[in-house]
């Protein structure tokens, strides 16, 4: 798999990049179900007609994280703008809210090894635990946990990429409980994801 350069954030065929967001202040992005559902409907159709492929993602109250393959010439990084932009129109009107909804533009970051790419995908998916909104990852729906385990029949997934990088949906499932158990990951990994956490 193609990897990026540390410094420069290039958008290219076949690489892996996280992109990811929160509200302004950390405030609310998503107040109810419908929310939530009208956001997924656009990153369906988004990466549908762009050649893009959501390997991991989670949306929670106030922040998102897409985990995505970009698998055309079309830059992932215009995902957020297509979704985000026509999310924010809907919110407004239906909140009767103006103003800015996020913490500036989206930040993304090219993926820069397998390992990288593999703790990101529990790290994505045990959010909801981790932020203590559910005990259980099966019990937030409003990720492609559920897809992964084959409990969901979601179009938001890449089951090919499960079978190559963990083998099947039980082994994946001891990989992300590791994590849940311990709150660990590698050194490098928690490097990388350091400013999700500020």
């Amino acid at each position: 798999m193609p990897y990026a350069r540390k410094d420069i954030l290039t958008w290219q065929k076949g690489m892996y990049y996280h992109i990811y967001n929160r509200g302004v202040n950390k405030s609310t992005l998503f107040r109810e179900p419908k929310n939530y559902l009208f956001a997924i409907s656009k990153i369906k159709e988004y990466s549908l007609a762009n050649h893009l492929t959501i390997i991991a993602y989670c949306l929670e109250p106030n922040h998102y994280h897409f985990l995505t393959r970009q698998d055309g010439d079309e830059p992932a990084g215009n995902l957020p703008q297509f979704v985000f932009n026509s999310y924010t129109k809907a919110y407004n009107k239906m909140y009767q809210h103006s103003g800015t909804l996020f913490e500036g533009r989206f930040r993304a970051k090219a993926i820069q090894t397998k390992s990288h790419l593999l703790h990101l995908c529990r790290y994505i998916h045990g959010n909801p635990v981790k932020d203590g909104l559910v005990d259980d990852p099966t019990a937030w729906p409003y990720s492609n946990y559920l897809e992964w385990i084959g409990e969901r029949n979601g179009t938001l997934v890449d089951r090919d990429f499960i079978e190559n990088q963990f083998g099947n949906a039980e082994e994946y499932k001891k990989f992300l409980f590791e994590y849940l158990k311990s709150r660990q990951l590698p050194d490098d990994v928690k490097k990388f994801l350091d400013d999700l956490e500020k």
